[in-house]
């Protein structure tokens, strides 16, 4: 039987329950603790909070004093996200806030995290994982971080993206510099390395690219810098993480996974017995409170870009010059062509666009009704031939589905088909800004309607 109008009153009168913490001599309203983020695990919203406060020193190592961007979970880790870069206009006053530019020209106020009582704050508001810039609020232009990321094409075996990361280390103390290794939470590996802030964003991103470049040098059947997807093998190393305005996950966040996930610092010494699985929000705690934090000498073991910097200059009197950026940065003068290998017009990839879709699992189920209507193809795809990518949006990303044929018998392969399904993420917007960010102006149909 339903509730009658008198007993929905009732229901609708009581109060939500709210859990108050003390934190740093600070009150930390917790809305909602009971809300379950993690259905599989059954692990909940305070969970989370409780999990960020017992391993706060070496959360805060990696965040604390820098601007960060809200990727906010409100629904939990299976449910939509959306980033936000500008902090909430209702916050307490104990929340800082830095006025940061963008590449578009924009600027929006982000928070500053500098304790456990604020870290506590952001969890609240649906932040599963921490997602910094790589600068100090007190110097917005010149990073403190490089940041090597580590990136498996689809297949490679974690194992694999282990000794990559070795031979970064190795590359790294060839050029006087101390990386400090963390399981991405995701499916690779995060190596961070904590450097002088002398030099601007583009001369950290120059470096990185030097880098991603010697390391494939060194390893070059299981390490790439190639930015195209199409062109990728083995492990690929995202030089652009360094670009103005890119975050990764910090280290011990939680990532929105099943088992929730925790991206971990480690020692180098056990990286190559290291499995992903090993770290989620339930055995971290115990492990920090057992051998605390191996990435706690990184703020004393800062470097310098020069050794890197000049492997750069050597580069390019070799030839090789800059590599793509993403799409929503200005063109480098020495920059290739901002255009995928595939549609170019000597293509050496014959490349399908399967659909495009706001969520992940829908565009997956494009490809299933694709995978149907083409039984005598999909048997001779490699698991790299499937190429997933989550593509930036306006405050969210959307997913776009495509397939490389070239393990495919010539007379087998299908032409291009409409797109299923077929998702626009820019219906009613008009064409983007000088930097061709997400944030677009509305149409003229839609300020009409």
């Amino acid at each position: 039987m339903g509730l009658g109008s008198t007993a929905r009153r009732i229901v609708a009168a009581m109060p939500v329950r709210r859990e108050v913490l003390e934190i740093v001599g600070r009150e930390v309203v917790v809305t909602n603790p009971d809300k379950v983020f993690f259905p599989e695990i059954g692990a909940t919203k305070l969970d989370l909070v409780r999990y960020y406060l017992a391993v706060a020193d070496g959360a805060l190592r990696g965040v604390a004093g820098r601007p960060m961007a809200l990727k906010r979970f409100v629904n939990g880790a299976g449910g939509d996200f959306f980033f936000q870069k500008r902090a909430p206009e209702s916050r307490p006053a104990w929340i800082e806030t830095v006025e940061l530019s963008f590449p578009s020209g924009r600027t929006a106020s982000e928070i500053v995290v500098r304790d456990a009582a604020q870290l506590a704050w952001i969890v609240n508001l649906g932040c599963i994982d921490l997602n910094p810039h790589p600068v100090r609020a007190d110097d917005l232009e010149h990073p403190d971080e490089l940041r090597v990321d580590l990136d498996p094409v689809p297949g490679v075996p974690f194992s694999q993206v282990r000794e990559v990361a070795l031979v970064v280390r190795e590359a790294l103390a060839e050029h006087g510099l101390v990386g400090w290794p963390k399981t991405s939470g995701s499916r690779g590996i995060h190596v961070n390395v904590r450097i002088e802030r002398r030099w601007t964003f583009p001369e950290v991103r120059r470096a990185a690219l030097a880098l991603a470049r010697d390391v494939e040098r060194r390893a070059p059947a299981i390490a790439t810098s190639r930015w195209w997807k199409e062109e990728r093998h083995g492990v690929f190393l995202d030089y652009n993480q360094n670009a103005k305005d890119r975050t990764v996950a910090s280290a011990y966040s939680v990532r929105p996974t099943p088992d929730a996930r925790v991206s971990a610092p480690l020692t180098w010494d056990e990286l190559p017995a290291a499995e992903l699985g090993d770290f989620t929000i339930w055995t971290v705690p115990a492990r920090y409170m057992l051998i605390g934090d191996p990435g706690a000498g990184i703020d004393e073991a800062v470097g310098s870009l020069e050794s890197l910097l000049e492997l750069s200059a050597r580069h390019e009197t070799e030839g090789l010059g800059d590599a793509p950026w993403p799409p929503n940065y200005a063109k480098t003068f020495d920059e290739p062509p901002r255009v995928q290998p595939s549609r170019r017009r000597m293509s050496s990839k014959p490349l399908i666009e399967i659909g495009r879709a706001a969520k992940q699992a829908e565009a997956m189920e494009g490809l299933k009704r694709w995978k149907d209507r083409h039984p005598d193809v999909w048997p001779h795809l490699e698991p790299p031939d499937v190429l997933v990518d989550a593509m930036r949006g306006r405050s969210t990303t959307w997913t776009r589905i495509r397939v490389n044929l070239e393990h495919v018998p010539p007379a087998l392969r299908p032409a291009q088909e409409p797109l299923d399904p077929d998702y626009d993420p820019w219906e009613g917007y008009e064409w983007p800004d000088r930097a061709g960010q997400a944030e677009r102006t509305p149409s003229k149909k839609r300020v009409a309607e």
